[in-house]
């Protein structure tokens, strides 16, 4: 087996990035083997490294080489004065920025088998003047279908819609975007391992409309869309009742649970596998994971940010790659 190139960027260089890569990759002996390439301002690194007293030794990175076990460097400036920890700025929301397209443009190359992404601040971006909401969003740019799922042992969930207010996430709960989402959401899982999975979708309103009497959308929209799918082979059901589909979904290591918007999926997950669980984008030529918290500027410099989800991130990374996703 081919010795996978992962990418790792550090996030926000103002948020707990930083330290939970350096805490996860401090580690790497432990770490599934592959060559760990470190996205970030070197600063930053050193930095972090000297704070917790942890060394990751990085060497620089080489992409014209064949890939070698260990952990290595890609320098990406970051901001041209001191890092300013614990808020929002657009320095760190640029530097984060450049951090990730780099890793992705390497990704796109085929330098790189996946691209494991600390937590950037979204505001810090919008005040860096760039327009994405999130990774997910630049990447479906990119690759128009990519899908945001989260991933762990006790619950899987893929989201119909994301990042967008909730006003919007419910307008577009419409019968033909909800049968390209559900094509695309097949195809991205036939390159993940522990397949076929069978898909549990919620549905809108409170008992999933209860016939009617409590919304339509149900009735007109989503039952229609999965009848369809249903018809092309999907493995899909529902639509069922927001508040149980989950329940019927956890601890099923083939089953996704499709949730309609951003907390619909996100509240159940994070109570269930909060520091162990990871996100994933689907729909894409390489893997992509991430870490499923933010940056949490209110712990920065306490040495307290937990990197379990940053090396679960890493672990599945690592395993998908392995599998040719």
């Amino acid at each position: 087996m081919t010795l996978p190139s992962i990418g790792v960027t550090a996030g926000d260089p103002g948020g707990i990035g930083p330290e939970v890569v350096v805490k996860t990759l401090a580690r790497a002996r432990g770490l599934p083997e592959a060559a760990y390439v470190v996205f970030a301002d070197p600063r930053v690194i050193a930095a972090e490294e000297e704070r917790l007293g942890l060394r990751i030794a990085a060497q620089n990175w080489r992409p014209e080489l064949p890939p070698e076990p260990g952990i290595f460097l890609d320098a990406v400036p970051g901001p041209a004065g001191p890092v300013i920890s614990g808020r929002v700025t657009a320095a760190n929301g640029e530097s984060s920025f450049r951090s990730f397209e780099t890793a992705v443009e390497q990704a796109r190359a085929g330098r790189l088998q996946a691209v494991v992404t600390a937590p950037i601040s979204k505001a810090a971006w919008a005040l860096a003047g760039h327009p994405f909401r999130g990774h997910t969003e630049y990447l479906a740019r990119l690759y128009p279908g990519a899908i945001m799922a989260f991933w762990s042992d006790k619950l899987k969930v893929a989201l119909f819609s994301h990042h967008r207010p909730l006003g919007e996430a419910v307008a577009a709960v419409r019968k033909d975007a909800l049968i390209d989402f559900l094509r695309s959401l097949r195809r991205g899982l036939e390159r993940i391992p522990g397949g076929p999975f069978r898909l549990l979708v919620a549905g809108l309103n409170p008992h999933a409309g209860e016939d009617g009497h409590l919304g339509r959308e149900e009735i007109d929209e989503i039952r229609p869309a999965l009848e369809m799918a249903f018809s092309e082979g999907i493995s899909v059901a529902g639509p069922f009742p927001p508040d149980t589909v989950f329940l019927q979904a956890q601890g099923k290591k083939d089953t996704v649970a499709v949730a309609l918007y951003h907390d619909q999926g996100l509240i159940p997950f994070k109570l269930t596998a909060f520091a162990t669980g990871v996100n994933v984008t689907l729909g894409l030529p390489f893997v992509r994971t991430s870490p499923d918290h933010g940056t949490a500027f209110d712990i920065v410099g306490k040495g307290v940010a937990d990197a379990r989800s940053m090396e679960e991130a890493i672990r599945l990374a690592a395993a998908f790659s392995a599998t040719g996703s």
